[in-house]
């Protein structure tokens, strides 16, 4: 039923440093207790346009997948964010391209997804863990659709990136960066 579900989400400008510390503080008291976490955040970041529970869902299931697949040893993560100029999205014919400044990378060290897996990791039902449903990281790109936002992995062993592309408040422009 989600997946159907095409109610546009309501955005406003949020701060995305504020959402992924508050990810990382519920993540080192819970699922990742014992992983290095490492933020390494641009602080000159404009607003991006957001949903904040939707976003902290988003970030909250890409941590724990990252925790998960990190060694019992030596876990670390790292969460990066940065601006990036050139990337944009047209949702539909004859709409207007949204850029995509915003990139937030969460890189683990486990390790890696199986190439044959990787083509399909974003479609429900598919999952690596003996347990899993197979539903987060389909429910992640979708969310992340819904705000106008791209998602990407690039992967092997000891280095597994995802990337979460979303736009800036509209007033932001890349001469005004402010956090």
């Amino acid at each position: 039923e989600v997946f159907g579900d095409s109610v546009p989400i309501t955005t406003t400008p949020l701060n995305i440093h504020r959402i992924l510390d508050h990810v990382c503080t519920v993540a080192a008291s819970g699922f990742a207790k014992g992983v290095t976490i490492d933020r390494r955040f641009d602080p000159s970041l404009p607003p991006v346009m957001g949903h904040r529970d939707a976003l902290v869902q988003v970030f909250l299931n890409l941590l724990k997948n990252a925790a998960e697949a990190s060694p019992d040893q030596a876990a670390e993560i790292i969460i990066t964010t940065r601006y990036e100029t050139g990337l944009s999205m047209t949702e539909g014919l004859g709409r207007s391209r949204t850029r995509l400044p915003i990139v937030v990378s969460i890189q683990d060290n486990g390790a890696g997804i199986p190439d044959d897996v990787l083509p399909h990791l974003f479609d429900p039902f598919i999952t690596t863990k003996s347990y899993g449903t197979g539903l987060g990281l389909a429910l992640v790109a979708k969310t992340v659709a819904d705000h106008a936002g791209m998602i990407d992995v690039e992967s092997k062993p000891r280095r597994t990136i995802f990337r979460v592309r979303l736009p800036s408040e509209p007033s932001a422009s890349t001469d005004d960066r402010g956090a």
